[in-house]
């Protein structure tokens, strides 16, 4: 996140049978709906993560714009997708005096009319290997976008995920990539979400308020697995969502909390430390695979998933 039955029966056997088919009817369809929503292997998720570890570490520790780390970062990315059966494209700009690069990936399928999207900063700042701030988010985003290859999921809406340069110099990616829409392709964006800093090692579970279909969406998640949630606050327009957001696209996303404290009342909602930042290793080199916490990943992966296949039905 940027700083700043046979025959027929009758009676009691009737209402029997009866009884019987529906419980069956009610039962051969819930495991549909609830293929609808996958699970999400954390497992997979912090293996992205280890390799984004691994990406910095071999290039002067950071992912940042501009740095070999970064591109590392994105091809990384980009050959997941391609081998899934994603259509890829590399969006080139320049910042700062260095070259920066947006990933997109279309997912063959759906209506062009009406496009969902997911996405992620993939840089870091320079100091650190920004695994929480932003690999956690850029990893879910990916390991859903790999589901929905391994899944074959053909939803009715058009599915685009996407990897965002220089989020941390002013979201200069995404804002360059919503510029270089035509007012016709923004318009056929029905919702954009954005996922920034999902694995906080003091978490709070976060959610956008900029939609109320897509914040809905996301808090019918949690309180299905009976997780709390508070309007997102502390990042408010300092992620690629806010370009969006200013072209006129419905946005929403999750977030688990930067350099803010956790509240007393937020602790004992959530567990955690009280008086301890959310995030200790925010924009910091301790930024780092011990700096994420298994439940919050796991939680708000599952969550990024539910949201894309709800809102892409």
């Amino acid at each position: 996140m940027k700083l700043s039955v046979p025959g027929r029966a009758t009676g009691i056997a009737a209402i029997s049978i009866a009884a019987l088919l529906t419980t069956s009817a009610i039962a051969d369809a819930a495991p549909a709906r609830v293929a609808a929503a996958p699970d999400i292997p954390v497992a997979n998720v912090k293996a992205h993560l280890t390799q984004l570890q691994s990406i910095a570490t071999a290039n002067g520790g950071n992912r940042a714009h501009g740095r070999a780390g970064y591109k590392a970062s994105l091809d990384y990315v980009k050959a997941r997708l391609d081998a899934a059966g994603f259509t890829t494209a590399i969006q080139q700009f320049t910042s700062s005096g260095r070259v920066g690069y947006n990933l997109i990936a279309d997912w063959p399928g759906g209506d062009a009319n009406q496009v969902v999207m997911a996405g992620s900063h993939l840089d870091s700042v320079s100091s650190g290997a920004g695994i929480n701030d932003n690999g956690s988010g850029s990893a879910a985003v990916l390991e859903a976008a790999l589901t929905v290859s391994r899944t074959q999921y053909r939803p009715t809406k058009h599915l685009r995920f996407a990897w965002w340069g220089a989020e941390e110099l002013g979201m200069v990616g995404s804002r360059y990539y919503v510029n270089s829409l035509s007012t016709a392709n923004r318009a056929r964006i029905s919702g954009y979400l954005n996922f920034d800093m999902i694995g906080s090692p003091n978490p709070g579970y976060f959610v956008y308020d900029d939609n109320p279909a897509i914040e809905k969406t996301f808090k019918d998640y949690f309180t299905g697995i009976g997780v709390p949630t508070e309007i997102e606050t502390e990042g408010d327009g300092r992620s690629d969502h806010a370009p969006f957001k200013s072209a006129g696209v419905p946005v929403g996303g999750l977030f688990t909390g930067a350099s803010n404290s956790k509240t007393a009342a937020q602790a004992a909602k959530w567990g955690g430390t009280a008086g301890t930042a959310f995030d200790r290793c925010y924009h910091s080199s301790c930024d780092t695979t011990s700096n994420i916490n298994d439940t919050a990943l796991n939680r708000n992966s599952d969550a990024l998933a539910y949201a894309v296949w709800e809102l892409s039905e």
